[in-house]
């Protein structure tokens, strides 16, 4: 289908510009969110008719989200959620989780401005991005933690889940050591169980 933009469409095109889309997502999409209209002859006079309109109307709109951005953009919230030792989370985070939190930070936001490709599932830090107005994105960082602790590490770069899998290995290093399994292995692992090991036989000494 035709249609002629109403403003400016990610990947498509800004407002004036006819293009060609799938007829669902303009039926489903587009046209009822008033975004596009389809590209007939008398759709195309209505709207170099009132072009001057459109465009007027569209600068307030995006001069008001810029000024908005600024409660918005660059913010970070933390989400504290249960979640397996793997860090894989019971259950996971939605974009009405994150409106929530932004909003109880004053960030005023609508939970069709998230774009949040999908649900997160496991602890960490991601960037998500508002779309304030078509030509106003901003972006936030949702930090998914288990305790405010774990969040404020993350927060300070720590990768937590490596860190994670880097003491699983030191230890499960120290059981194969210690039940014969023969040398520490080599790589990222190596050192931490080494330390275990050296901290492990100091207890024993001083006992």
């Amino acid at each position: 289908m035709d249609i002629i933009l109403l403003e400016r469409i990610e990947k498509l095109g800004t407002i004036g510009d006819i293009v060609t889309v799938k007829d669902g997502y303009a039926r489903n999409y587009l046209l009822p969110g008033k975004k596009a209209l389809r590209a007939n002859a008398a759709n195309k006079k209505v709207f170099e008719a009132n072009r001057g309109k459109i465009e007027a109307d569209n600068a307030v709109r995006r001069g008001e989200a810029e000024t908005h951005s600024a409660n918005v953009d660059g913010k970070s919230v933390v989400l504290i959620r249960a979640s397996s030792n793997a860090g894989q989370l019971y259950g996971s985070v939605s974009v009405r989780d994150i409106v929530d939190a932004l909003n109880a930070d004053g960030a005023g936001i609508a939970k069709s401005m998230v774009v949040l490709e999908r649900p997160i599932k496991t602890i960490g830090v991601t960037e998500v991005k508002v779309t304030l107005h078509p030509e106003v994105v901003v972006s936030v960082k949702v930090n998914v933690a288990r305790s405010p602790d774990e969040a404020e590490q993350q927060a300070a770069g720590v990768d937590v889940l490596k860190a994670m899998f880097e003491d699983e290995a030191a230890a499960d290093a120290v059981s194969d050591f210690e039940g014969g399994g023969g040398e520490l292995p080599d790589g990222d692992a190596a050192p931490a169980a080494e330390a275990a090991v050296a901290d492990e036989a100091e207890d024993e000494a001083e006992a």
